[in-house]
């Protein structure tokens, strides 16, 4: 929303472009281009001081009656104490499938790190849950931030994720980082944390990659139990629950386990539980070994160390269906195993489709009865007293699943699509609408989605494209994440097409959120290519009066409007509008919303006193319709309020902008809200027309610091923020250091608009001003070329 001050001699530019908004599940990007809607970067608010030693994430509590594994845990400090980061991994080769685990990778990292914690005398001991590179990124930007690590506050994850790196290298605080069950090496390219004297980095992974094992990692293999630990941990854990039987013959029990901690676990639990004596349970459990064969094939499961944990599993599975609430606790547990290991949201088990599922789950001729959300947590409740999950704090990664567990009881599933679509619902149903200021959720319910999405193939395409996988993508966009949001935007698209066909809405909406992924990723020619494949696309399969190609027309124009093609933008417009009023009528809030984009476009082209009129209608019937607070009838005032400061009526601008503008945007959005912060920016403008450039550098030296806290070092914004008081500073007399400003704003606006924006060539106008007011001729006369050049080869609007 902030201006951009034409070029002339006198005149300093800059300009906050304005953005489309968020990418909807119906067709791409609804374009919205108000006061600026936020941006998509997740805003991280300053935390206090540090307070060493510092915790980050989660770390999981250690299991009962845990074995400290003596050998192994000598063997990890010898490799700590040579400098060499250590990986725990299996003793197998690279071809185990996916989810072979349950030797206690897990439980030992865990052990180090409440160690690190005991002790106090590790500064900081951060907990990754390592799945997926965004898991990763947003730990480290949390790390950042709790640290405070030199430029993190505020900037979007992956700068604040990059500074925490940065600060890793440098620091001279001791840390402890533990990357929790590596998938994808190639993913974590760039993002592993240094070799440092005073740090030191655990990881476990299920693979046995050698480019895990490079620049000075060492791979340290976790086995079984012994027949020792694996004796010790059930004599201990049974003892302390109280259990009333004689222990024998515990060795033949776990020597029949495999020495497997997982199933050990299970088979622990189910014995506390059902108070059975060993000898029984162990007949159970040899039967439960041939009914295996007939659920699960030997070659699911070559190394057979899954093939205990399925077991026991089936057999507390046995159990605690019988259990009150009776029929819930396995489709429960099909659930459970569907979503992330690592954990998610307790909330999952009061949501309405949890609870539909459960339902429709029972045995036939005991779905007589609804299922309640109280229903629902006491299944959840039965399953952790069984040891199938566990279950900890309320929060975003709440309740856990051991992966191997998860296996075992997905490959007994008959019927996969409808678990899957009961928890992509479930998800669905408790997202926030305005995911990006909430801390941790948003994460959580990616992480989710994508092991979700992951373990059932393409069940969740079927019949159309689930919501889930769209707000997965818009999600990582609110977040900032723009280069993975890209990635993740590719994936979808390419699948959409695979399925669903190339002009399907679904597959015309994963193409628009890849090309708006683009946009806000500053890639700007990338985005308008694809927007215009969407826009015909949409044309040939729907007709040119389509929603959805209306919709692709206006994501079109806004992107041409980034790229400083305005008259482009304003014909595009002028065409929407007009379908708009016929198809929706003239008061519709989305034709309001089309006018708004219009009136902007005609500022942006010159045409102010168009822009006005138009403004002043929208403001009109915005109020009318929406409301005086409303978000957009802000929008419709603040716009109104920039083409009054435009056509030279400055002491009406300042009034409105004062009066009402500044007032409600507090009020209503916070103080240091990207609009709220357009608001001031505005209103600086407005003093620097008038001539109190004293009040217009003040606001601006402030408006620039929160961007920079806010939105990141390079955003658009702050950028335009840059060069607002680059500036007023010149006004002042400051050459020396509007020429410095100007000098980095230009830098930042030729990487992130391109060489012949007219914003770069504004801000190149007014760096050659400045140099000629400072008396630098020849400097002022190389970047007067630069500027006619690129004026010449510009094929903007």
């Amino acid at each position: 929303m902030s201006v951009f001050r034409p070029p002339a001699s006198a005149q300093p530019g800059g300009n906050s472009a304005s953005h489309t908004g968020p990418a909807t599940a119906s067709h791409g990007a609804v374009a919205n281009s108000g006061i600026i809607q936020g941006g998509f970067h997740q805003y991280l608010p300053p935390a206090p001081p540090p307070s060493w030693p510092l915790r980050v994430g989660t770390v999981p509590p250690l299991a009962s009656a845990f074995q400290p594994r003596s050998g192994l845990r000598d063997t990890i400090q010898a490799a700590r104490q040579l400098g060499a980061d250590v990986l725990l991994t299996q003793r197998h080769t690279a071809h185990l499938l996916a989810g072979i685990g349950g030797v206690g990778k897990t439980q030992l990292a865990a052990a180090f790190a409440h160690d690190a914690l005991a002790d106090r005398g590790t500064d900081l001991v951060l907990w990754v849950d390592a799945g997926t590179p965004d898991q990763i990124v947003t730990s480290y930007a949390t790390a950042a931030v709790r640290v405070q690590a030199p430029g993190a506050v505020g900037a979007d994850p992956a700068t604040a994720a990059r500074c925490f790196l940065d600060w890793l290298h440098t620091t001279d605080r001791s840390w402890l980082i533990v990357l929790d069950d590596v998938t994808d090496p190639a993913r974590l390219s760039g993002w592993w944390p240094p070799r440092h004297r005073k740090g030191w980095t655990l990881a476990t992974t299920r693979l046995r990659d050698v480019t895990l094992t490079s620049s000075g990692r060492r791979a340290i293999p976790v086995d079984t139990y012994t027949l020792q630990e694996a004796t010790a941990y059930l004599t201990r854990r049974l003892t302390e629950a109280g259990y009333a039987h004689p222990l024998d013959p515990i060795g033949e029990l776990a020597d029949a386990l495999g020495y497997l901690p997982l199933a050990l676990s299970h088979a622990a639990a189910y014995l506390v539980q059902q108070n059975e004596p060993c000898p029984t349970y162990l007949d159970r459990y040899r039967d439960g070994e041939r009914r295996l064969a007939d659920l699960m094939p030997a070659d699911l499961d070559p190394d057979e160390y899954g093939r205990p944990v399925a077991v026991t599993l089936l057999l507390a599975l046995d159990a605690a269906d019988a259990a009150a609430p009776p029929g819930l606790a396995r489709p429960a547990l099909a659930l459970a195993a569907l979503l992330d290991p690592a954990g998610h949201p307790d909330s999952i088990w009061t949501s309405s489709a949890v609870t539909r599922y459960l339902a429709g789950s029972r045995p036939d001729g005991s779905a007589e009865q609804d299922v309640t959300a109280e229903h629902a947590r006491r299944a959840m409740r039965l399953l952790h007293r069984f040891g199938l999950v566990e279950e900890t704090s309320p929060g975003p990664r709440a309740v856990r699943i051991h992966a191997l567990t998860a296996r075992a009881m997905r490959d007994t599933l008959d019927d996969l699509t409808t678990v899957a679509h009961a928890a992509a619902d479930a998800l669905m149903e408790i997202w926030p609408a305005i995911d990006h200021a909430v801390h941790g959720l948003p994460e959580a319910l990616r992480a989710n989605t994508a092991v979700l999405s992951s373990h059932t193939g393409d069940a969740l395409w079927h019949p159309e494209a689930h919501m889930v996988l769209y707000q997965a993508g818009r999600s990582l966009l609110n977040a900032g994440l723009h280069a993975t949001a890209a990635a993740y935007w590719r994936t979808t698209a390419d699948t959409a097409i695979r399925i669903l066909g190339h002009r399907h809405p679904h597959t015309l909406t994963a193409r628009a959120n890849l090309a708006h992924s683009h946009q806000q990723a500053g890639r700007t020619r990338e985005a308008i290519d694809l927007h215009e494949q969407v826009l015909a696309d949409d044309i040939g399969s729907h007709g040119d009066r389509h929603p959805g190609t209306l919709t692709a027309r206006t994501n079109l124009a806004n992107v041409y409007r980034q790229a400083g093609r305005f008259h482009e933008a304003v014909d595009l417009l002028d065409q929407v509008l007009a379908d708009r009023v016929n198809i929706l009528g003239d008061r519709h809030p989305d034709t309001l919303m089309v006018r708004v984009n219009l009136a902007s476009a005609y500022r942006e082209a010159g045409r102010t006193h168009e822009a006005i009129r138009l403004y002043e209608r929208v403001l009109t019937d915005s109020s009318r319709v929406l409301g005086d607070r409303h978000p957009n009838t802000l929008t419709a005032r603040a716009n109104l309020a920039v083409c009054h400061a435009q056509a030279g009526r400055i002491h009406e601008a300042i009034d409105l902008i004062e009066r009402t503008i500044l007032t409600d945007c507090v009020e209503i959005l916070g103080e240091r809200h990207p609009d709220t912060l357009s608001a001031r920016a505005n209103l600086a403008h407005c003093y620097w027309r008038a001539g109190r450039v004293r009040e217009a550098i003040d606001l601006e030296e402030q408006v620039l610091a929160d961007r920079v806290d806010i939105l990141g070092d390079r955003h658009p914004d702050t950028l335009m923020a840059r060069a607002n008081l680059a500036g007023s500073y010149q006004q002042a007399g400051r050459s020396r250091e509007a020429i410095d400003l100007y000098g980095r704003a230009l830098t930042d606006s030729v990487d992130i608009l391109g060489e012949f924006h007219p914003h770069t060539l504004t801000i190149r106008a007014d760096l050659a001003f400045c140099y000629w007011q400072a008396g630098r001729i020849r400097e002022a006369v190389d970047v007067v070329d630069q500027v006619l050049t690129g004026g010449t080869d510009n094929r903007g609007g």
